[in-house]
């Protein structure tokens, strides 16, 4: 059968027997979505079944819609990594920096990075970069069928949800034929889309719907209202018994107004201003803006923070960037 990554596969081979008798651990990004923690389970399933000692390192804890991936997998904060020396394998991180600066300090050489952002310029000893894929867990997915791996349920469970939540349940545009197939031989290999779907969709709490419901009423229509931004003011998660955990997805209904072309969340914190941005096309390149304030991300999917920085200030100067951007890209060619 055709190799769905046949550069990728072949140096994954050969870095296989360098691990050997090495300690791994597996480190994913602040916030951990469903690529990030399916990504770092599926990985650490997948070398502890080939005889390595693996752990998984994050910045934040499991999100509670993710735990049903991670039932029989301890996760780590930096400081409660056992001693000893770690080889670090990034998993869907764009650089090191989205791990935190704990993890960064515990960890400082980045040994392999697998990843799928359009910003990730390499920065591992050894990297499995794939920017045309819609998932890290689809790179993870096609190395490890190609090179005939042991892939279990659950394994498999991790990557079909990774795959299932970066690519918008299977409707974003990075979503692909290989994207099918791939999702397909994992079904086979006893992921439950059901359960998928179930777990991380169907669990929404009452204060989460509050929660939607303050983001809708903030939303205002900008740049001739080809841009919506919704705002999540300081306070907003103690008055609604929520968390950042249920901001995910928040920003999709932004994006999802007809003639909308980026949707904004903007979540106000005390001396932090964070913004998920969401595009419908991938011309827009919402990573290019949010790289303009030290963030990254996806060509139609990217997020920043900024520190020391009033709503009052940011908002203006992200306007600039969203208005710059749109009249880049509505411009006629010749």
């Amino acid at each position: 059968m055709e190799k769905f990554f046949p550069e990728l596969s072949a140096r994954f081979a050969s870095l296989l027997p360098k691990l050997a008798g090495k300690k791994l651990a597996v480190i994913g990004h602040a916030r951990p979505d469903g690529d990030c923690i399916g990504s770092q389970v599926a990985l650490a399933r997948m070398l502890s079944a080939c005889g390595h000692e693996v752990i998984c390192v994050n910045p934040d804890t499991v999100p509670r819609r993710l735990h049903f991936l991670a039932t029989d997998m301890k996760f780590y904060r930096a400081d409660e990594v056992p001693a000893g020396d770690y080889l670090a394998i990034y998993s869907d991180c764009a650089d090191q920096d989205r791990a935190g600066e704990k993890v960064k300090t515990r960890f400082p050489q980045a040994y392999v990075s697998f990843d799928h952002h359009i910003s990730n310029a390499g920065f591992g000893e050894v990297n499995f970069v794939d920017v045309a894929s819609a998932a890290t867990c689809e790179i993870l997915a096609g190395i490890f069928l190609d090179n005939d791996l042991p892939i279990d349920a659950r394994t498999a469970q991790a990557l079909f949800a990774g795959i299932m939540t970066d690519t918008g349940q299977f409707r974003f545009n990075s979503t692909t034929r290989r994207t099918f197939m791939l999702a397909a031989e994992l079904v086979e290999l006893g992921a439950s889309p059901a359960d998928a779907g179930g777990e991380i969709y169907e669990r929404e709490s009452a204060g989460k719907l509050q929660l939607v419901q303050r983001f809708l009423s903030s939303f205002k229509m900008e740049c001739g209202g080809r841009v919506c931004i919704g705002i999540l003011p300081d306070g907003v998660f103690a008055q609604t018994g929520t968390t950042h955990e249920d901001t995910e997805g928040l920003v999709d209904y932004a994006r999802a107004i007809d003639g909308v072309d980026i949707g904004v969340l903007i979540e106000e914190r005390p001396g932090v201003i964070k913004a998920s941005l969401r595009s419908k096309d991938p011309s827009y390149r919402v990573d290019q803006i949010a790289a303009q304030f030290n963030g990254g991300g996806h060509a139609c999917a990217a997020g920043l923070n900024m520190k020391n920085m009033t709503l009052t200030e940011f908002r203006p100067r992200l306007l600039a960037a969203l208005e710059a951007q749109i009249t880049r890209v509505s411009e006629p060619t010749d």
